[in-house]
């Protein structure tokens, strides 16, 4: 499979919600991320495998904010007119080259900024599922992939935490705290 399109554009249209994630109206994405942020919906995808191990990557240089950071499996955002499952579906193909089935887990509203370039602004709503298919990263999107064991990776947050994106930092623990028990049973 062919996964190196360009598959995010700055003019692209963003959700703007509220806290109670009612639509408010829409942005580019490069307006929701400009300054403080707007409050905007977006999205992030654990996949574990079979092991119990989770899909991570480590974010483009091409992405202005947080590039060559760790992160979760996929993360993004739902555009102009599309529902929560179409932008999953969609971002699993466009980043990783995977279709899996996915389980909503939690939705959190957070505010994070990148050096003095932008922010996120974000109602996330957090998904996860399993599969044991290799990703075809897009290299746009993407610079490296691993999985990895969950006690591995907080051993590795814990000693370089300037080396993760905030949501993702903040998802993995409530996902250790709270979800555990209902991905390893997907």
């Amino acid at each position: 499979m062919d996964n190196n399109q360009q598959v995010s554009f700055h003019d692209e249209l963003l959700i703007l919600v509220d806290e109670s994630d009612a639509v408010v109206g829409h942005g580019t994405k490069e307006h929701c991320h400009s300054g403080d942020g707007l409050p905007h919906r977006a999205f992030s995808i654990f996949v574990f495998n079979s092991n119990n191990e989770l899909l991570i990557q480590r974010r483009s240089a091409q992405k202005p904010l947080w590039p060559m950071f760790w992160s979760n499996s996929v993360c993004s955002h739902p555009r102009k007119g599309e529902e929560y499952l179409e932008a999953l579906s969609r971002r699993l193909l466009d980043e990783v080259g995977m279709q899996v089935p996915l389980e909503f887990l939690f939705r959190f509203q957070y505010q994070a900024f990148y050096e003095q370039l932008g922010a996120e602004n974000e109602l996330c709503s957090v998904y996860a599922g399993r599969s044991d298919v290799l990703p075809c990263i897009n290299p746009n999107e993407i610079a490296e992939w691993r999985y990895v064991a969950l006690d591995d990776l907080q051993k590795d947050i814990a000693a370089h935490p300037d080396q993760y994106t905030p949501w993702f930092k903040t998802e993995l623990e409530q996902i250790r705290t709270d979800f555990l028990e209902k991905i390893f049973s997907l």
